[in-house]
Order: C-alpha cells, then sequence, then structure tokens
C-alpha cells in the first residue's frame, strides 16, 4: 500500500472567490491565457496513441479563429450547434467559441444511432453540426445522413473534424444539405472575444431516456461558471494538477469534470476512447490526481491493474457514482493500494454532475455513498412527501428536490416539460428517494421507482445487492421488484457469477447467503444466475437495465416458484461497453 496523501480542498489560484469570478464561459479560458498562456490545458491523444499537449494560448486562438467562422456562418444568439466529437480539445473550444456567439451547444454522445441522432436534431434544431472525422471506424456520416432523412428539422450545416494528429478531409462528402466546411486553427490574432451574455443558453444534456427518448436539458452561463469554480474548490483541484477526463463531454460527468479542472488551472487528460490499460498507463506517467467516474469505469481499471500494476501513487481523489453496485470495494481497493480518498458523488443531466459529495473527512463507507453536502451554498435542497411536495424532516425519506443555479433551466424543443419537472412553489422533482441530514447535506437512497416495499417495509435495493455481491462466487448483482401470487412486491435477484467460477453458485444457496446477513423479509424470491447483464452505455457510464430485468422477472415468475431461479441465459440482447 502507498502512503496516503493528504487529501484537503486546495485555493482555488485561478479564480480566487468570491470577488474574481470570470465575467463568462469564455472569459474562464481568457483568464488562464492572461495568466500563463503556454501552461498546458489539455491533453489529447494523438492517431498513434502519444499524448499530444495543448497549451490554454493554443486552445484560445483556436476558439477565437472559430468564434469569427462561427460569426461569418451565421450563427447567432440564440441557436443551437450540435457537437459530435470525442473527447478531443477541439470540443473545448467548440463550447467557448459557441457560448461567444451567445448560442448554446448540445452535445452528441458518439455512441448515438439514427434514430437518437434524429431526436437531438427534432428537438435542438441545431444550425450547425460539428462531427468527428473517421472516429474509431465509426460511421457517424452515415447516421447523420440518415438522420437528417428522418427528421423534420431543416439540415444543418456541418463543421467537420479531423482530430489530434489527423489531416483535414475533403468536406463535400460531409453535406447534408446546408453546406459542410472543415474549421481553420490559424493564429487567431484578434485579443479578445465578444463579450456574450452569461443569462443566454449555454450548453445542454441528454437525459438517460429512461422513459422514452432523452429530454435535453438545458444550462445558462451562470450556472455552468459558479458549479465550475465551486466544484474546483470543494473537490481540492490544484492549479497543475493532471485530472482524468475519460467520460464523453457530450454528458454532464465529462462536462461538468473538464470545466471544474479548467476552473482550477489543472490540466485535462484527454481520453476519447476508453481502454484501461491505455488510461492507467497515462495515471501512472502523468501523475492523475483525480478521477471522476462510475464503478463500472474504475472496476475496469482495477481488472487492468491486477493483470499488471502500475504506481497510482499520486491518484488522491476518487469521485464515484455507483452503477454496478461495486463501489465500496472499489474504493476500499483504491484506499489499501494507493491511499486514494473516494467520496460518492450525486448529480444528474437537471441537476450538473457533482452537484454534491461527502466531505474528505467524513467517516468510512458513509463516505462512499451517493448524496452528501451541495458544492455551493446557492443550491438548495429539501427532502418532500411524494404526494403533495410537503416538506419532511432530516432522517424521513421522499424525495429530493432542488432549487438553485445548477437546476435545468429548460428542455430543448419541450416547453411543457419544464413546468412538469417543478413543483408549485419552484422546486425541482428530481425522482430520487433520499433523506435529509442537516441544512445542505443529503443521503441518496435510490431512484423512487427502484424503491421495494416488501411485507409492509420500504427497503433500498442495494442493501440486498451488497450482500449478493459480497458473496465470493458472484461478480455483479442487481435486485429488481415484481408483483407476487398475491399482489404484494417480491424482491428478485440476477447475479452474473466470477469468470473463472465452476459451477457457478446455485441460486438456493444465493438466498441462504442472504439469510446469514439480512432480515427475512429482505431475502430475495428467487434468485437468478445469468451469463451478462443487461447494460445501456450512456454518455456518464455503463448502467444496469433494471426495466429489462423486471421484464424478465415477470416472465420467469411462474417458473421460478419455491425459492430457486434458473441458471440458462436471459433472453434478450445484452450491450457490452463499447468505452466510446
Amino acid at each position: 500500500m502507498s502512503e496516503a496523501p493528504a487529501v484537503v480542498p486546495h485555493p482555488v489560484t485561478a479564480f480566487p472567490l468570491p470577488g474574481a469570478m470570470p465575467r463568462d464561459v469564455p472569459d474562464l479560458l481568457g483568464r488562464l491565457v492572461r495568466r500563463d498562456p503556454d501552461t498546458v490545458a489539455v491533453l489529447d491523444r494523438g492517431p498513434g496513441g502519444e499524448t499530444v499537449p495543448v497549451t490554454r494560448g493554443e486552445l484560445w486562438r483556436r476558439t477565437v479563429v472559430l468564434a469569427e467562422e462561427l460569426r461569418g456562418r451565421g450563427a447567432g444568439a440564440g441557436d443551437c450547434v450540435a457537437v459530435w466529437l470525442p473527447n478531443w480539445s477541439d470540443a473545448l473550444a467548440w463550447q467557448f467559441a459557441v457560448a461567444a456567439r451567445g448560442a448554446h451547444v448540445i452535445g452528441i454522445n458518439t455512441r448515438y444511432n439514427v434514430d437518437e441522432v434524429a431526436h437531438v436534431l427534432d428537438r435542438a434544431r441545431p444550425v450547425l453540426l460539428a462531427i468527428a472525422h473517421d472516429f474509431h471506424g465509426l460511421d457517424l456520416l452515415g447516421r447523420l445522413r440518415d438522420a437528417v432523412a428522418s427528421s423534420d428539422a431543416p439540415a444543418p450545416a456541418v463543421a467537420v473534424v479531423a482530430g489530434p494528429g489527423h489531416a483535414a478531409p475533403d468536406p463535400a462528402t460531409y453535406d447534408v444539405g446546408s453546406g459542410a466546411w472543415v474549421p481553420g486553427h490559424g493564429p487567431g490574432d484578434a485579443p479578445a472575444l465578444p463579450d456574450s451574455d452569461p443569462d443566454d443558453l449555454l450548453v445542454a444534456f441528454t437525459t438517460s431516456g429512461s422513459t422514452g427518448m432523452p429530454k435535453l436539458a438545458a444550462h445558462r452561463g451562470t450556472g455552468v461558471l459558479a458549479h465550475a469554480v465551486a466544484d474546483a474548490a470543494t473537490i481540492g483541484i490544484a492549479d497543475g494538477d493532471p485530472v482524468l477526463c475519460a467520460l464523453p463531454l457530450s454528458g454532464v460527468f465529462g462536462y461538468n469534470t473538464a470545466m471544474a479542472a479548467l476552473a482550477a488551472g489543472a490540466t485535462c487528460v484527454f481520453h476519447p476512447a476508453f481502454d484501461a490499460d491505455a488510461v492507467l498507463d497515462d495515471m501512472a506517467r502523468l501523475g492523475v490526481t483525480h478521477v471522476v467516474g462510475g464503478d463500472d469505469l474504475v472496476l475496469r481499471l482495477q481488472h487492468a491493474w491486477t493483470a499488471r500494476p502500475r504506481d497510482l501513487s499520486a491518484w488522491r481523489w476518487w469521485g464515484v457514482a455507483d452503477f454496478q453496485g461495486r463501489s465500496r470495494e472499489l474504493a476500499a481497493w483504491a484506499r489499501d493500494e494507493f491511499g486514494t480518498s473516494t467520496s460518492g458523488v450525486y448529480g444528474s443531466s437537471e441537476l450538473f454532475a457533482l452537484a454534491s459529495f461527502w466531505p474528505h473527512d467524513e467517516p468510512e463507507p458513509g463516505r462512499w455513498v451517493g448524496g452528501g453536502r451541495v458544492v455551493h451554498t446557492g443550491i438548495e435542497v429539501r427532502v418532500a412527501d411524494p404526494v403533495g411536495d410537503a416538506p419532511l424532516p432530516p432522517g424521513q425519506e421522499g424525495e429530493l428536490q432542488f432549487r438553485g443555479p445548477n437546476v435545468v433551466d429548460g428542455y430543448l424543443g419541450d416547453d411543457a416539460a419544464r413546468g412538469r419537472a417543478f413543483t408549485a412553489d419552484g422546486w425541482f422533482h428530481s425522482g430520487d428517494l433520499g433523506t435529509l441530514v442537516d441544512d445542505g447535506v443529503f443521503a441518496y437512497v435510490c431512484r423512487m421507482g427502484d424503491a421495494l416495499r416488501l411485507r409492509g417495509f420500504l427497503v433500498d435495493p442495494s442493501e440486498i445487492e451488497i450482500r449478493l455481491a459480497a458473496h465470493p462466487d458472484v461478480f455483479t448483482a442487481k435486485v429488481v421488484g415484481v408483483e407476487g401470487p398475491d399482489g404484494a412486491t417480491v424482491a428478485v435477484g440476477f447475479v452474473v457469477a466470477e469468470d473463472g467460477r465452476a459451477p457457478a453458485p446455485a441460486p438456493d444457496a444465493l438466498r441462504a447467503w442472504c439469510a446469514e446477513g439480512l432480515a427475512r423479509f429482505k431475502v430475495p424470491e428467487t434468485v437468478h444466475v445469468i451469463e451478462e447483464m443487461p447494460t445501456t452505455s450512456g454518455t456518464n457510464g455503463r448502467k444496469i437495465r433494471a426495466a429489462t430485468l423486471r421484464e424478465w422477472a415477470s416472465d420467469r415468475s411462474g417458473s421460478a416458484s419455491g425459492g430457486c431461479g434458473g441458471s440458462a441465459p436471459v433472453p434478450g440482447s445484452v450491450t457490452p461497453y463499447s468505452g466510446r
């Protein structure tokens, strides 16, 4: 085990609070440039996997040139610009340049296929679309053509971005109806960008889409700025720290991590396509200090590190979102091997990522769960009765509701959605179950739809999942609730066995294992051993599809009586994590 480094908040020397907040988002970059233009802002990855440093001054020059090109292309106040790029420094230049024109960005996940891209076109109506050329073997152009053909929105003009170290392509093939061009990376002699209004919409993120196509949650520049500076200060990112940016910038967790790093004057270590070995090599070589990501991401890092250990002693902090039920064991692993301090974080597309996390001095294992203290005093949180929205006292479970500059300002293409998202007195419905611990401090329990009412008791399914995952033969576990024969909810467990364990754990043995550590009413009615969890790979990480498991559990309810589940593969497609 490495000696544990001190984990304390560092002053944000780039933008001391409260008197020197940037004027707008482009000014965040501008102040960094005026302070030291030669400091590296981003480490890109070149075509051969090599590191390509991008200084603050170079990023500024690209932004200035691009903003002028956007002006010439007619992009202005209130317009939407779609950015379909991986984690390249170009994606940051597009964010800053679009903001300077008074327009806003909608990020598109490089995993998106035709229907999802068409949905974004229909809702956001972008006048321009920046597309990655020849990225990772993906036919983004083919998807775009099909999406434009099936969309009712006008075809956007297309800007073709080659990416770090790649030659510019012929843009003519990218014309889908409104022209195509290759943005230039000229000298950018203009001394400054035009002022923008920070109260304008700046960026939108797709929601999880758990109830259909995703909504496009839009935020203003004032919220982005306040959040970036507060995250940098409360996390403790110092000037010059290398911060891992492996989650896509098109998603809220990747975006907020990168903006916090920039606000602190740190260096963004970009990975456009996730490869665990490449990430570990960079973490060791560059001395990465901060990581934000789900337990799915770090689980892959753990497996790669076990196969080939590296020195990760510089890794000070991990902000974890629990998507796979593995965060506690992984937090213990990172602590024991490298001295890393882990904090459970909370956030969403509508509330920003890193909206809260537990302070560094919060005891373990409580610090490893979702929730924590909001990152600045402008964010208000309360717990309310889901029926009627009456506020509840500390310690009582209810819906987490929020107010503040971090809260969604609108939904692109769906004005009515904002009204449905708020209470009559202006609080945002998170749809999450939680408890208030203190003023501005809360504990996340689960999504309200995932909570189980078992024999009259309200149960967080993660309690059962943690017990199942603790079995030595279980790799991961998920628990859902379905209607039993008498109409009451019963818990049904699904587990994936550890690789190389033969035979697979017996379902009745897993139920007995649960009974040894849990109250009787929490023991799952059945346990199914499956080959692989159904997952959805989004911009923030890989999440298990609970809705699919509920369907499988209901389909099997007739044959899974008597307390034993089968071990045959569950029908239906599964989506392995692509890492893109």
